[in-house]
């Protein structure tokens, strides 16, 4: 029986450092993921806008099917409505992180947050 214990307690120690590192991990990538800068629109994998994330703007997308309502405002993007099924592109909500996205599957509409250039990058295209 005192077995039982000290393996019961090991495991409940185990599990709390592993969920402690998961949320440091976590905790750290989202700290140091870049604010974004810019919001670049794919419908059905064409570019068709980008936009500072930094200007105020209502957008009407025509997507493949359907139309979105792009809001853009105070470093933020989301989709305001929408006429796809399902819905899932507003509840998504708002981003402003590079990196983020916003998609209607529907629709084949993108909407991703890229990051802020400084202008001295480098941007290599490999085919």
């Amino acid at each position: 029986m005192m077995k039982n214990k000290k393996s019961l307690r090991r495991d409940i120690v185990l599990i709390l450092c592993l969920l402690t590192a998961g949320l440091l991990i976590c905790l750290t990538v989202w700290l140091f993921s870049g604010k974004g800068g810019t919001v670049v629109v794919r419908v059905g994998g064409t570019v068709v806008g980008e936009y500072s994330l930094y200007e105020t703007r209502t957008l009407t997308l025509q997507g493949t099917g359907g139309t979105n309502l792009l809001r853009i405002q105070n470093g933020q993007a989301w989709i305001e409505d929408a006429d796809c099924p399902d819905g899932l592109c507003i509840r998504t909500g708002k981003i402003s992180r590079q990196g983020q996205s916003i998609i209607c599957l529907p629709h084949q509409l993108v909407v991703e947050v890229q990051g802020v250039t400084s202008g001295n990058e480098i941007d290599i295209n490999v085919k």
